[in-house]
């Protein structure tokens, strides 16, 4: 495969710690974003709901005061950044769609800072702590992929990150790159008994896809301990990374500060490990009708 600067695209991932103040939330990020810029980064992305706290934590109906139209505030003030530098952004906010309709999204920004669309969350968790069916309704988008200046990409948000289908159905719409915004911690009394397992878990299934699908996966988590709710809250673990086609991690943040992560990757790369590795070519579509039902009785 010929090879050109034209295929070769820096990736900005903006790992940050939220206050309990939205504006400065944005404030940062905005500024974290610019530095990222300036030093060469095409494509930005945020974290999951990088604008406040993790409020999922609890059920609480104030929470969705944290909640904003798109284009917004957020939108717009991002679209300026695009704009003015040139980069793409993903942008990861708590949607109010209409009164009672709220969504986990991801808005795309192309580099000339006109919006592509929108990626609204499509798995939805309810675990302890992880509150998020009070808030989000599923996604009603569909999985999507998005020609951008530098390079075809999709989105996906935190918890859709642990299913291989919807992975493989954004990279069969051209996706070359996916990236997952994340909110993912320990529940600190799990710690020390399970917290490496679930890094471990967590990092392999997002490498798989990278795999599978034959194109980078870039995952953007926050750090800090974040007590919502009370109690012992959650400690995110941070550890955003890049993984190549072929599932290698190219780089890697820390667990326990901010930081931009910037990685090159080479577009180049993805065809040619789908011509090596051609697992797009092998799959039986004709044998996979069984994937569109919940369960198969035996």
């Amino acid at each position: 495969m010929k090879r050109s600067a034209r295929s070769r695209v820096i990736l900005g991932l903006l790992q940050m710690r939220a206050s309990t103040d939205p504006e400065d939330n944005l404030r940062r990020t905005l500024a974290a974003a610019e530095r990222a810029a300036r030093r060469g980064a095409q494509i930005l992305c945020t974290q999951e709901l990088f604008r406040s706290q993790y409020f999922c934590q609890s059920e609480d109906l104030a929470s969705f005061a944290l909640a904003e139209t798109i284009p917004g505030p957020s939108t717009r003030a991002f679209q300026l950044l695009a704009r003015k530098h040139r980069v793409v952004v993903i942008a990861s906010l708590f949607e109010r769609r209409a009164p009672g309709l709220h969504h986990n999204t991801a808005v795309v920004i192309d580099a000339d800072g006109s919006v592509l669309g929108r990626y609204r969350k499509m798995h939805i968790p309810d675990d302890p702590l992880y509150y998020e069916k009070f808030y989000f309704t599923p996604g009603d988008l569909g999985f999507r992929a998005w020609r951008t200046r530098y390079a075809t990409i999709g989105v996906l948000i935190c918890w859709d990150q642990w299913f291989p289908e919807a992975a493989r159905l954004t990279a069969l719409q051209g996706a070359q790159v996916l990236f997952y915004p994340t909110a993912i911690g320990w529940h600190p009394r799990e710690k020390r008994a399970l917290g490496d397992l679930q890094v471990t878990s967590w990092e392999t299934i997002q490498r798989a896809h990278a795999i599978a699908n034959g194109c980078p996966v870039a995952v953007i988590n926050r750090v800090g301990h974040e007590r919502v709710a009370g109690g012992e809250g959650l400690e995110f673990w941070g550890r955003s990374f890049v993984a190549g086609p072929s599932g290698q991690v190219l780089a890697q943040a820390g667990g326990a500060k901010e930081e931009t992560l910037l990685v090159l990757v080479d577009l180049a790369d993805v065809e040619t490990v789908r011509n090596q590795w051609p697992f797009l070519r092998d799959r039986r579509v004709d044998a996979y009708g069984g994937l569109t039902q919940r369960w198969l009785e035996s």
